[in-house]
């Protein structure tokens, strides 16, 4: 790493720090109401069994992080043509510089979204309160009560807690949303989650694919029909502004 005033790169500019996985250059569906590209960072605190992007979580099978200079020169070739930036993962709060590469982000005036899991409401709350985030999307696993099953490690539920609260007060738009698989999650289990985020703006049921997963026993998984997510949506759609299923 080179020097500069005697401190490496890496400490004179802590953005050098930050890890990104990979970059999807184009997207209609991340960000509500924009174009916009996706950034994915590398590293996750959780093990979520259903997880698809592996090469994102775990150690061993993390490829070549992005150069940021690389990513940078996208964002600025791009300035007028994306309307924001989406962060993902793994798991962005985790990421050292994660601040300083939003603030580089907001310098081109591209509003960002976040996605998370709220594990991090420290994070979550500085970021807000530095005005970097223009939309947040959290995902809530489980309903307390199985939250580390679910995940894979061991969860500190008050934090989660913590996170939700911080969200839905915050005055940023956003969205919460939670990966259905049978295996996992019984229909009494979403209703829990639905009372946990009770008068929350918007949640969104996801349907898990089968595929690549992080625990090779739930690539099969089963997914709930779409009968079984409609009947489920109109059971706690009145706890939310806008409630469906995707």
């Amino acid at each position: 790493m080179s020097k500069v005033a005697g401190l490496s790169l890496e400490e004179k500019h802590p953005v050098c720090k930050f890890k990104v996985g990979g970059l999807q250059e184009f997207t209609l569906i991340d960000f509500p109401g924009r174009p916009a590209c996706v950034i994915f960072t590398q590293g996750c605190n959780f093990r979520c069994g259903y997880c698809y992007n592996v090469e994102l979580v775990l150690p061993e099978r993390f490829g070549n992080t992005m150069p940021l200079e690389e990513i940078f020169d996208f964002l600025n070739n791009r300035v007028g043509l994306l309307e924001g930036v989406v962060i993902t993962g793994g798991e962005p709060t985790v990421q050292q510089g994660l601040e300083d590469f939003m603030a580089s982000v907001k310098a081109l005036n591209y509003p960002i979204k976040l996605d998370t899991n709220g594990s991090r409401p420290d994070v979550l709350k500085r970021l807000l309160e530095k005005g970097l985030l223009d939309y947040v999307a959290m995902d809530v696993k489980a309903p307390l009560y199985k939250y580390s099953q679910v995940c894979g490690v061991h969860v500190e539920v008050d934090k989660i807690l913590e996170s939700i609260r911080i969200i839905m007060s915050s005055g940023v738009d956003y969205e919460f949303r939670t990966t259905l698989l049978k295996e996992q999650l019984t229909e009494g289990d979403i209703v829990s989650i639905a009372k946990l985020i009770k008068g929350a703006k918007r949640f969104y049921l996801q349907r898990f694919i089968p595929g690549k997963t992080l625990d090779p026993k739930l690539s099969k998984g089963q997914s709930y029909s779409e009968e079984e997510l409609n009947s489920i949506v109109q059971s706690i759609k009145d706890h939310f502004e806008e409630c469906s299923f995707r």
